[in-house]
């Protein structure tokens, strides 16, 4: 715990993304990601300089999952938790029977979500990426649009004032995994139809392969992103970010 903290302290000093005394939302989503960056932020609110509160917001897809143990684990780490009902589940599979639904799904439920936190009056949200993440989508740009192109560690929307952070951006998913196992996490088991069907799942095996001929692939791609930099990829504390979880 103390550890995978202060990774994720790390990353938002090195990246400037939490100021004193600022609100942030987590999107929670009920995977693993999203609940152990939620721990996590709830542990570093305590030591943060200055401080900040947290809240935890959960868009309901309309497909008949159950987020009550997310609103006890909520309760549990003293962070205010909102369900956001909505039918994006039943529009895009069974009105529009998208072929390729991941983009449009991303799409409405990032809209749900900007409207519930702002309805709040949150303009910061925390989301769950991690280091593969990043790796991973780095090289679905390259690939599949033949740009050099990633996620910003953060991101401001102009449009709606928010701004989005990924404080887990030095931590493996691999760790993650263990981690949320270790801990119990109330994970929520994921019932979407095309689950592990996606161009990322793809290119997450596409990584595994490429590690066993090239091992420590994902770390030298990740510091080639910070090197060039991408934008806003260049941290603000050269060399720190090379200390990651491996």
């Amino acid at each position: 715990m103390q550890r995978l903290m202060g990774l994720t302290r790390r990353c938002a000093e090195d990246y400037h993304m939490i100021q004193p005394g600022d609100r942030i939302a987590v999107g929670v989503s009920g995977g693993k990601d999203s609940l152990v960056l939620l721990i996590l932020m709830a542990g570093l609110r305590q030591y943060w300089p200055g401080g900040f509160t947290l809240e935890a917001f959960t868009v309901d897809m309309g497909l008949g999952m159950d987020f009550s143990p997310v609103d006890k684990f909520c309760q549990k780490l003293n962070v205010p938790f909102t369900l956001v009902p909505t039918q994006i589940g039943p529009i895009i599979f069974e009105h529009r029977k998208e072929k390729n639904p991941c983009s449009m799904c991303a799409k409405l439920r990032r809209g749900a979500l900007h409207q519930a936190i702002l309805e709040r009056g949150i303009h910061k949200i925390a989301l769950g990426h991690h280091h593969d993440d990043a790796v991973e989508t780095f090289l679905m740009s390259l690939l599949y649009e033949g740009r050099l192109s990633c996620f910003q560690p953060v991101t401001n929307l102009d449009r709606t004032g928010i701004v989005q952070i990924r404080p887990m951006l030095y931590i493996s998913e691999l760790t993650v995994a263990h981690f949320a196992r270790r801990m119990e996490l109330p994970v929520v088991h994921n019932v979407c139809p095309a689950d592990k069907n996606t161009k990322r799942e793809e290119i997450k095996q596409l990584i595994k392969t490429l590690n066993v001929d090239y091992p420590g692939v994902k770390d030298r791609i990740f510091g080639a992103m910070q090197r060039l930099p991408l934008p806003e990829w260049g941290p603000s504390h050269p060399g720190r970010h090379r200390e990651r979880d491996h």
